[in-house]
């Protein structure tokens, strides 16, 4: 990661999560990529059999009733990024990851709430025919956000 990184942290979760096992594996890849904490927006799930290397006891792990408490306890200073097919999302390969963010990934078969989409800072999409397994995007965007770019840090907005 740059070095001009320094005061930077960021999350990942899933809000309305449909199945436990898409949620540990999330947990594992974003242990792997650093994220300073994870969390999920209505469905609570426990400790997962697919989060092997223990990633809820690893980094912090919050939980949102729904979207109304996730967007009033947002940590001061981040921004949303919202993983979204959508006519206002701007392509992965020419994001600018912000220093501080809260990465949020809508549920495989209902996506983003409406809600979620209008609050978000910054909507993100990839290339993809058909859409990915929840825990698949989400590992997709953290990798991305740890490849070195010329990109860091500037306007995406």
């Amino acid at each position: 990661m740059p070095d001009n990184f320094e005061h930077e942290y960021f999350g990942i979760g899933i809000l309305h999560g449909k199945t436990p096992e898409n949620l540990g594996v999330l947990w594992r890849t974003a242990q792997n990529m650093g994220a300073s904490f994870i969390y999920t927006i209505g469905k609570r799930y426990a400790n997962q059999a697919c989060d092997t290397h223990k990633a809820v006891k690893a980094i912090p792990y919050f939980h949102y009733e729904d979207f109304a408490d996730f967007f009033k306890h947002l940590p001061k200073g981040a921004v949303i990024v919202g993983i979204e097919q959508d006519q206002k999302s701007v392509p992965l390969e020419t994001f600018a990851h912000p220093k501080r963010c809260v990465y949020l990934l809508g549920a495989e078969d209902h996506g983003l709430t409406k809600e979620a989409i209008e609050k978000a800072h910054f909507l993100v999409e990839f290339q993809s025919e058909k859409s990915l397994n929840v825990a698949v995007a989400g590992s997709i965007v953290l990798y991305d956000r740890n490849l070195p770019k010329a990109r860091w840090g500037s306007k995406t907005k």
